[in-house]
């Protein structure tokens, strides 16, 4: 590629992005409503907020992929989620479709589907069942990726992202961990396929433990390496294991499930 946008290039998963991922294009243009560190060699900085029609408009000029990991990340209250998740996709498919369609990995979230419990397996085509509104924003999103698919050919991979840091942090992690390497494989796949239409995907590693079937991941060549069970002994021995009645016992989406309807 000649450019690839980063939106959310501030946050975790875009400060990985902007360090790991380079090679894949001549210049990373590189956005977030947060400032960034000035731009270094094959680097642009944008500042721009998703809420701004026109801004995410000239953001999208001249890219030919965009990993779209902008946004409200957490739960918060509907009008901070409306303007990042809600109103910021339809800006940015807007633009993408006013720029020539370039290929979107869109981030999803497992909170998309969070309430399912986990004892139960499934795939993507189980049910969307958010287990918050951040959890209904991604479920928007990934209906505005099939809409603009199936209206205008926009290809989006939609992944649906477990826990991306460097080691699972948590008993619920050793199933939804997602290694930095393996993300960075994965958006290499997005990127690399001839055809990729819009698949959903679990963005997770391959785990010894797991509630979601990863077959779909093999549409775009992808097949994860690392394996949170490597971490296992030093995650039982720091965390005690939650009451069996507990979220994070209980349910997919752990602990978003507690969370309240916040009100601003």
């Amino acid at each position: 590629m000649k450019r690839l946008l980063i939106t959310g290039a501030a946050g975790n998963l875009g400060r990985l992005a902007r360090a790991r991922l380079g090679h894949l294009a001549d210049v990373l243009r590189l956005s977030d409503i947060a400032d960034l560190d000035p731009a270094g060699p094959g680097e642009e900085v944008v500042n721009c907020d998703l809420a701004d029609a026109d801004a995410v408009h000239d953001l999208v000029q001249d890219c030919d992929g965009i990993l779209h990991l902008g946004g409200v990340s957490v739960e918060r209250p509907w009008d901070q989620i409306q303007r990042g998740n809600i109103t910021g996709v339809y800006n940015l498919y807007e633009a993408a479709r006013a720029h020539g369609l370039p290929r979107i990995l869109y981030a999803s979230s497992n909170h998309a589907i969070g309430y399912y419990r986990q004892d139960e397996v499934i795939d993507t085509t189980a049910p969307q069942k958010p287990d918050g509104l951040y959890g209904v924003s991604k479920c928007f999103g990934e209906a505005m990726a099939s809409l603009y698919h199936s209206k205008f050919g926009q290809e989006t991979a939609l992944i649906r992202i477990g826990s991306c840091f460097e080691k699972p942090r948590d008993r619920r992690m050793l199933a939804t961990w997602l290694s930095p390497d393996d993300f960075v494989r994965l958006v290499e796949c997005v990127f690399r396929v001839p055809m990729l239409g819009c698949p959903i995907i679990w963005g997770v590693s391959d785990n010894d433990e797991g509630w979601w079937n990863t077959e779909t991941a093999r549409l775009i060549g992808w097949r994860p390496k690392d394996n949170s069970e490597t971490f296992r002994a030093e995650i039982e021995a720091a965390a005690p294991c939650p009451p069996k009645d507990a979220p994070e016992s209980v349910y997919q989406g752990g602990k978003f499930i507690a969370e309240p309807i916040y009100k601003d």
